[in-house]
């Protein structure tokens, strides 16, 4: 079976190539990201533009004809993408984090299937959070034995991020061990119902509505038990962490690009400032400066965690590469919503016109931050440099 939606995929060959064609992709989608935004716009047309740039299959190794670029580059591309647009951005996250998935845990059958779909361009979207459990890590969605040896499954999942667009739909089950499973289903198949029903302040072109499974047929193949449930430490749930360290830096630099862009542009000076511009108010630059610093030093901490991640996967420091991302994340958001925020001390009243756009920045870094507690961050590496307790190797968000 192929569900290869687009055709006249380029293959990226090295990490420069990758983060060349991030760099084109994001300057062609930013002008249009305002309307984006006010409209709650599916971005059919930059998906599919996306899946052509080949960025989709970039970490696809070597030995299945891909780049196999680092963890170090997938952050940059997530970050260059998400300037421009973070909503765009996080919609292949789970893609190349369940990309991920079959590179490291997937048989040789199923990398032999996959990997070279991904090549072509199909996209994964996500159907793994689930409601009404006592946390959100308790699931009710079950992989049911058929007699033929395949599966049945049958649930509903909430935010699912790029489903409604992709050609397959990664789930989390329980298997008949009771571990999560993730089962690569096609969007397609009989039973399978994305709605539109995200509804969120920000974000909004996500695609992050429901999924409805009903007597779903799930083939074997399909399944890779065992992913979360690894019993040493590794990197596997924080190179996916590392992505949405990305998107929280990335709006953090387009919410100061576009700030300054508009205490140039349009702001009028303060009549006690004694200045011609606005952006000659010593007092706005300095704002602009101490920004920039927050800025720069998320960028910093995601280009470590992301280099982190490398050394660990060629041998290095598990632990050091998890609370990298830990600090990277918790950083990130803080430093995204706070100069969100402060943006709008460059200008009066004018500033908060819809038609501008500057307080989608804010609305997307708040409702991505939410995606997982800064608090859980900072308890893990306090435990760690207060008593050197490393975060649990099953833990799901480090």
């Amino acid at each position: 079976m192929s569900l290869t939606a687009d055709a006249g995929c380029s293959l990226i060959a090295s990490d420069e190539e990758a983060i060349n064609a991030a760099a084109a992709y994001a300057e062609a989608i930013r002008p249009s990201a305002i309307a984006r935004d006010l409209n709650a716009q599916l971005p059919h047309e930059e998906l599919r533009d996306l899946a052509a740039t080949g960025l989709l299959g970039m970490r696809v190794p070597p030995s299945h004809g891909g780049a196999g670029v680092s963890s170090a580059t997938v952050g940059e591309v997530f970050r260059l993408i998400a300037v421009a647009d973070p909503a765009v951005a996080q919609i292949p996250q789970n893609h190349v984090a369940f990309v991920d998935t079959v590179i490291r845990y997937g048989s040789d059958e199923q990398r032999a299937f996959f990997l070279p779909e991904f090549l072509r361009g199909a996209r994964l979207g996500n159907a793994l959070s689930e409601r009404g459990g006592k946390t959100s890590r308790d699931f009710v969605t079950r992989l049911v034995r058929r007699p033929d040896g395949g599966y049945r499954l049958d649930g509903r999942k909430y935010y699912s991020t790029g489903a409604l667009t992709a050609q397959w739909i990664p789930v989390f089950a329980l298997d008949d061990a009771d571990e999560i499973a993730v089962a690569y289903v096609p969007r397609d198949a009989p039973g399978v119902h994305v709605d539109q029903d995200w509804d969120a302040f920000g974000q909004r072109s996500t695609v992050s509505g429901t999924t409805t499974l009903e007597d779903v047929q799930v083939e074997p193949e399909w399944v890779i038990h065992g992913a979360l449930s690894r019993p040493e430490p590794n990197t596997f749930a924080a190179f996916g962490q590392l992505i949405h360290v990305a998107v929280d830096v990335g709006i953090a630099r387009g919410a100061l690009e576009d700030g300054t862009a508009f205490l140039r542009e349009r702001a009028r000076p303060w009549f006690e400032a004694d200045v011609d511009r606005a952006a000659d108010d010593p007092q706005l630059l300095r704002l602009a400066g101490e920004l920039e610093v927050d800025v720069r030093a998320a960028e910093a901490l995601l280009a470590r965690a992301g280099a982190a991640l490398d050394e660990a996967d060629a041998g290095g420091d598990v632990t050091e590469a998890r609370l990298a991302v830990a600090a990277a994340k918790a950083f990130a958001g803080e430093a995204a919503l706070r100069v969100a925020t402060a943006i709008f001390d460059f200008s009066g009243s004018s500033a908060a016109d819809r038609r501008h756009g500057l307080d989608r920045h804010w609305r997307n870094a708040r409702t991505h931050t939410l995606h997982d507690p800064a608090r859980s961050k900072h308890l893990h590496l306090g435990r760690h440099v207060v008593d050197g307790i490393a975060p649990p190797p099953g833990h799901p968000l480090v």
